[in-house]
């Protein structure tokens, strides 16, 4: 994945040299075609394409976390409730 984004990347940089060396090209219009046809297709695409992996880091997380609140349920035995012997009678 990191290879294409590589890749699109540098094509969009000499892309923006193209139009900065250009006779007509302008540095603006260089900063203008990096940013539009490089940066911002680049990071929504790696956004989308990590949306995979973030979601099964966070329910990881959760599961950790879900798992370590009931180890601490069941190991503390001052927070289980006792059994009345009075009761039962």
């Amino acid at each position: 994945m990191y290879l294409v984004a590589i890749a699109w990347l540098y094509v969009a940089v000499m892309m923006a040299v193209a139009e900065a060396t250009h006779s007509q090209g302008s540095l603006l219009g260089a900063f203008i075609t990096l940013l539009l046809y490089g940066v911002l297709p680049l990071a929504l695409v790696l956004y989308v394409m990590g949306t995979p992996m973030r979601r099964r880091q966070r329910l990881a997380q959760e599961r950790q976390q879900d798992l370590m609140q009931s180890q601490a349920e069941n190991s503390d035995p001052a927070q289980k409730p006792h059994a009345d012997p009075l009761q039962n009678r």
